[in-house]
């Protein structure tokens, strides 16, 4: 009874305040997705909606233990999972969207990225290199440990050289900083590729396929340099050869013009599973915490006579109404309407001619005492009656 009387009392308001949270939810699994802090949080969203239900059917042992409980948990899970949770923070900086952050230009990071590239060579130690662009490659990859830093030549000869312990994987760069190492990247199925390549190269190529990033590849075997991009692999000799494809890569991105029909409908089906479940789940939240919300509702009640003198008529109004408006708990405010709710007026001073009688609370039957009565619009009503003479029972209707 109380989600019908919410459903039927369903606002724009409530329409924005689930499609918000459904894209902050469906944000969030985009970013923790592959993260150690993914399933925390499926955890998490678990016992939020034990909590929700057990405040919701009145269990207080279980709501009590659950208060405690959850305040400890979150102080842990942020000790925990810092590193993500500081991720999530900074790709959430506004900053970011009005282009204010700090972003090495590739004029700064690519002569000595460059210089990395070339001493790896020599040395004949093998490395993959993602150059993220417009796509996020962490949708499809796996693995990986955070990591912030200049793409110099000591952090990558540091991380690649044999002995490290983080040499095995691939090393993602966004914005001109190291972000990720230690990442693993799904194979390319094509046919026909050189029988030289080995892993690496089928690994860079297989990223390349699935999305716009580049991977500069440095063989281990022949000391060769490549960059994977698209579904080809183009030789880098040369410093030049090396400078010229990763300008060209970081150079900015052109959006493809879109109409406004394609811009919508690629905004609901891509990834429309993971957005689906999101709605789907905060739907639900808000429904079972809805009706624990402060509300206001405002419904039209008829203004029912009793105590009219015998023989008195009323000439004006003929169907006196009047717009209630109550405050308290939505799973209660969210019921009331004129068929539970009465608004009766004593009409014993009543006498020839025109008289004012004002409306108070005292006039209103509620069928609780969990809400009250906010405003009464009219305050008071002008009656016009005729006639006169003894008393008419009650109950009686002008």
């Amino acid at each position: 009874m109380h989600l019908v009387a919410i459903i039927a009392n369903f606002r724009f308001q409530d329409v924005l305040d689930i499609l918000f949270l459904t894209i902050i939810a469906y944000h969030l699994y985009l970013w923790f997705r592959g993260t150690k802090a993914f399933k925390a949080l499926v955890g998490l969203l678990a016992l939020g909606i034990v909590f929700t239900v057990a405040r919701t059917w009145g269990l207080f042992l279980t709501t009590w233990v659950f208060q405690i409980f959850w305040q400890v948990l979150v102080i842990l899970l942020i000790i925990l999972f810092q590193s993500e949770i500081r991720q999530v923070l900074e790709r959430m900086n506004p900053l970011r969207a009005l282009g204010l952050h700090k972003i090495s230009s590739p004029e700064k990071w690519i002569p000595g990225f460059i210089q990395a590239v070339f001493t790896l060579s020599r040395k004949q130690i093998g490395a993959l290199l993602i150059l993220e662009r417009k796509d996020r490659v962490r949708e499809f990859i796996t693995g990986g440990q955070p990591l912030d830093g200049e793409p110099n030549q000591e952090l990558l000869l540091s991380i690649f050289q044999k002995d490290s312990p983080l040499h095995d994987g691939a090393m993602v760069i966004k914005e001109g900083r190291v972000s990720q190492v230690a990442c693993y990247l799904p194979l390319s199925s094509a046919e026909e590729l050189p029988k030289e390549w080995g892993t690496r190269h089928r690994a860079a190529l297989g990223l390349s396929e699935r999305c716009d990033a580049w991977v500069v590849v440095v063989s281990e075997e022949r000391g060769e340099v490549s960059v994977a991009r698209g579904e080809e692999s183009v030789p880098a000799k040369t410093y030049e050869d090396l400078s010229g494809l990763l300008r060209e890569a970081m150079a900015p991105i052109s959006p493809q013009k879109k109409n406004w029909w394609d811009t919508i409908r690629l905004l609901i089906v891509h990834r429309w599973q993971a957005k689906l479940v999101s709605f789907g789940i905060i739907s639900f939240l808000w429904l079972m915490l809805a009706g624990q919300q402060d509300f206001e509702v405002t419904f039209s009640v008829p203004l029912q006579a009793k105590n009219l003198p015998i023989k008195m008529q009323i000439l004006e109004p003929e169907s006196p109404r009047v717009n209630i408006r109550v405050r308290g708990l939505r799973k209660d405010a969210s019921t009331l309407n004129e068929n539970n709710v009465v608004a009766e007026i004593d009409l014993s001073l009543a006498g020839t001619g025109k008289k004012t009688f004002p409306i108070t609370r005292d006039h209103i039957m509620l069928p609780n005492d969990r809400v009250q009565v906010v405003k009464i619009d009219p305050a008071q009503v002008d009656f016009k009656f005729a006639g006169g003479g003894e008393w008419k029972g009650e109950g009686s209707k002008p």
